[in-house]
């Protein structure tokens, strides 16, 4: 069993080192995605935190497309209660028209900060009441087709940026069925209602003129290495670092100390955030990915590489790419006698 494989990266900024390291980072990551065929890959809108530098979402999707050729780039996600339509239109219509039939808009309904950022982005805490018409709203400005009498995306109307709805509860699962939209759950961190959210939109899905039948994609951390040990001691080392962002004045513990707290029953929430998560050799995680796509019947599993290093990152793809889990790159293969001549023929990694 094989399953197209996509990257989540957060432009994670690692201690002693600043965004533009970040941002180089993240172009050598997305450059190995492309070699090595895999889908996708999606960077999330987070704000006022300092270890991740993906805010400004849109214009990181500009740096990395112009710095790849085939791999779809684009938002995992774009938090729509923090903008209007109109503007993420305009934003994405500029993308899609500078690199057609490559970026991706996936939607969220989180504010993706706390309460005193949401007002600092001059946003309604409120506005996530109307995340469902918000999407309606944006689809329709891509179409070209606006719902807004006497206004119009440009750039933007159109060009059919690919929507995917975004979700860790049964709100998102249930808006992408009935809007016959692409499902991504971010299992990767938030695992509980997984199954759950899955069937829902599964079993509610209305085909539309987008897709005609379900598609889920679902979130997963990979920590793959030469050999088990260095993988479980990476592991650990990303699992304190999660624990660090949760515990105050964390700093004043030791690794210890801190593996303590986190086995406790107090802390098994943090380790539970990794519920999802690969550990091994290239052997060990393609086995893992397998099964979890067997379990979840996913049509595509997007991975976040955890590491504190790029190169870490980096190997980490290129062990999972030799794995065998696999499949072509739905994106990348000919379709029909219009194909593009000039994309390579999709073949299965490893």
């Amino acid at each position: 069993m094989t399953t197209p494989l996509s990257v989540l990266d957060l432009a994670f900024v690692a201690p002693g080192q600043t965004p533009a390291d970040a941002f180089a980072a993240s172009v050598r990551l997305a450059q190995a995605a492309e070699r090595h065929r895999f889908e996708r890959v999606w960077y999330a809108e987070h704000h006022n935190m300092a270890e991740i530098a993906s805010s400004a979402t849109s214009v990181l999707i500009e740096h990395i497309a112009s710095r790849t050729e085939r791999i779809r780039v684009g938002a995992g996600g774009i938090m729509l209660p923090n903008h209007s339509p109109l503007t993420i239109a305009e934003q994405f219509g500029t993308l899609a028209t500078l690199h057609p039939g490559r970026i991706d808009l996936g939607l969220g309904r989180a504010p993706g900060s706390d309460q005193r950022t949401l007002h600092a982005l001059r946003r309604d805490a409120m506005s996530a009441e109307s995340f469902p018409q918000d999407v309606v709203e944006l689809q329709a400005y891509l179409r070209g087709a606006s719902v807004v009498e006497g206004v119009s995306a440009y750039p933007g109307a159109g060009t059919d940026v690919e929507l995917h709805i975004l979700g860790s509860s049964l709100f998102g699962a249930q808006l992408a069925a009935a809007l016959g939209l692409p499902y991504a759950f971010a299992s990767h961190f938030a695992p509980q209602a997984l199954m759950q959210a899955v069937a829902a939109y599964r079993e509610r899905f209305e085909p539309s003129g987008v897709i005609d039948e379900p598609r889920v994609i679902v979130g997963a951390n990979v920590i793959a290495a030469e050999d088990e040990t260095e993988a479980e001691t990476t592991r650990d080392r990303v699992l304190r670092q999660r624990a660090r962002r949760f515990i105050n004045h964390a700093e004043r513990y030791t690794d210890e100390q801190l593996d303590a707290i986190i086995a406790s029953p107090q802390g098994r929430q943090i380790a539970d955030m990794m519920r999802y998560t690969a550990v091994g050799t290239s052997e060990q995680v393609g086995a893992w990915l397998d099964d979890f796509a067997a379990k979840t019947g996913a049509d595509e599993i997007m991975i976040a590489f955890q590491s504190d290093t790029v190169e870490g990152r980096i190997r980490s793809l290129e062990l999972t790419a030799a794995s065998g889990a696999m499949a072509p790159a739905i994106s990348w293969q000919p379709s029909g006698a219009h194909a593009d001549a000039e994309r390579a023929p999709a073949h299965r990694a490893g």
